[in-house]
Order: C-alpha cells, then structure tokens, then sequence
C-alpha cells in the first residue's frame, strides 16, 4: 500500500517542483540585474533590461500600457484620465515635487520630460530618461519608448500596423467627405478656447498627418508658429471647418455653443461637430492614438 501511495504522490511532487522552478525563473529574471544601455537626447543611460516598476511623470503613460510594462507611478493627468481609470487603479499618483513618494515606490525606472522638476535628484532614486516633447514625431517617439523598455520590435510593429490603418481610413474619409473638406480641432480650458494645428495631440496627428485631411488656412497660419492659438468666442466660427473635433472640457466655459453665431455655423448646423472627453483626449501615446482613431472613422464613416 505503501508503495500505490508512493507513485500516486510522485506526478504531484513534479508538478510542484516543475512549478516552483518557473516561479524562481521568473522572479530571477525580474532581479537579475540584467540592463541595456538606452541613447537618450542627453546621453546613453543604463537602464534595466526588463523593468518592473516604472514611474512615469509625463504623457508617455499610454505609451508604456500599451507596451504592457507594469508601473507603480504616474502624473496627476494620466491618473485621472476616465480612459485609463482601470489600468491605473493599483498605480499611485505622485509629481516631481514630492520626492520621498517616488522613493517609497522604489523604481527601477523613471521616465519624465525636459520640463520636468528635480531631474538631477530623481536620477539618484533610479535611471531617469526625458523626453522633449515633440523633439521628434509621434511615432517615432512610441518607437523610442520602446527601445527604453526593450520592446522596440513590439512598438514598430504597432506603428507599422497603425500607419496602414489610419492611411486607409483617411482615404474612405476624403472619398466620402471630398478630399477639399476642412477639419478643425478646439478645445475649452477654464475660460479660454483654443485651436490646434498639426502635431499637439486631441487627435490632431491623425488627422492631419496620418489621414491627410485638409486644415483651414486660417487655422493653419495661426499655429504654424506655437502649434496651437488662442481664440475668442466671436471669432470661433472663423476657425471652424466644414467638420470641427471638440475637445470638451467638462468645466471649461462652453458658452458659445449657446450663440446663433455658432449655431449657424456650416459645422453646426449639418451635425458636423464631434464632442469628445478632453481628458480623455489629450495626448499622443498609442493608446490614446487608438482610441481616437476609432472615433474618429466612426464619425466620419458612421460606422
């Protein structure tokens, strides 16, 4: 009897083993120590090969989930993103001022931007990279968050994958549409309004740059500058095209959507006005980057 028990327990002594040796594969892979040596704008970093616990103190956030690298820390905006409330649940939020936070986190891992506070101090707590925002094109700038997190294959295939996907709805857009039809992209803040041209997120990427699609002159004149504009109420129908993406602000001033002014707008009046979360909205990472392209061919399209 001894020996029947015996032979019964010995399948389940292997799966145990089997199992504790992938668990000590696994966490000897997350400790090894193992790095590359990223080159950043500022220099080579030594970084580690596989983070486990990246802070994040700038809009890279849906970049690095994308990428499906764990994060302990984010920026206030990206922790209140409505988009990113479920991804982020267990992450906590922290700021370039508060220093001892990112220190109880312990990263192995900080990415920031060139505005970001205490870049020398934070370099002490872990390997810090920053990033100047729109130093290169929004693309490439997904593509070297992934060199950073050694998934640069991963992030050029979605690119590649992405380029084609915009491309081909941007030309069922203007077939349908006319390829001379304007788009404008506004966003509330507070009490202000403003209009963005081609390369300061809300989707403008897409747009403009991916699918093509036309600017109006005025628009384009105003930011080709800065990069975005100013505006007043009054002069809002002035910057609308005949299609105007809204970047909603839930507590910004909406008011002038109110006016006979804009109510008579070609936009307006035709139901060509596509409201949007700007919360949700802001950025250029590739999560966000989907997510807007998905909106965007269902209100072009009606699909």
């Amino acid at each position: 009897m001894f020996k029947n028990r015996t032979k019964l327990l010995l399948p389940l002594i292997l799966i145990l083993a089997l199992a504790l040796s992938a668990c000590g594969k696994s966490n000897e892979e997350a400790s090894s120590g193992e790095t590359i040596t990223y080159q950043s704008e500022s220099g080579p970093v030594v970084v580690p090969a596989h983070p486990q616990r990246v802070v994040v103190l700038t809009s890279y956030v849906g970049s690095v989930i994308q990428l499906g690298v764990n994060m302990v820390g984010v920026d206030s905006w990206s922790k209140s993103n409505p988009r990113f409330e479920e991804q982020l649940k267990d992450v906590a939020e922290v700021s370039d001022d508060n220093l001892e936070k990112i220190i109880e986190l312990k990263p192995d891992l900080i990415i920031g931007s060139d505005s970001t506070k205490n870049l020398d101090k934070l370099k002490e707590i872990a390997p810090t990279v920053a990033y100047t925002y729109n130093k290169v094109d929004y693309l490439t700038q997904f593509v070297e968050i992934g060199k950073l997190l050694n998934k640069e294959k991963e992030a050029q295939a979605w690119v590649d994958d992405f380029k084609a996907r915009a491309a081909k709805a941007g030309e069922e857009i203007k077939a349908k549409i006319g390829a001379d039809k304007t788009v404008s992209v506004i966003e509330n803040y507070d009490k202000n309004l403003y209009v963005f041209g081609d390369a300061w997120g809300r989707g403008t990427e897409i747009l403009y740059q991916a699918m093509g699609l036309a600017m109006p002159q005025k628009v384009k004149e105003m930011t080709e500058k800065a990069g975005w504009y100013e505006l007043s109420a009054e002069v809002v129908p002035d910057y609308m095209g005949d299609y105007v993406i809204f970047s909603k602000d839930a507590n910004g001033d909406s008011s002038f959507q109110q006016t006979n002014t804009y109510k008579n707008t070609p936009a307006a009046s035709n139901n060509h006005v596509l409201e949007v979360d700007a919360q949700g909205f802001y950025f250029n990472d590739a999560s966000t980057l989907d997510y807007q392209l998905d909106l965007f061919t269902k209100f072009f399209l009606g699909q």
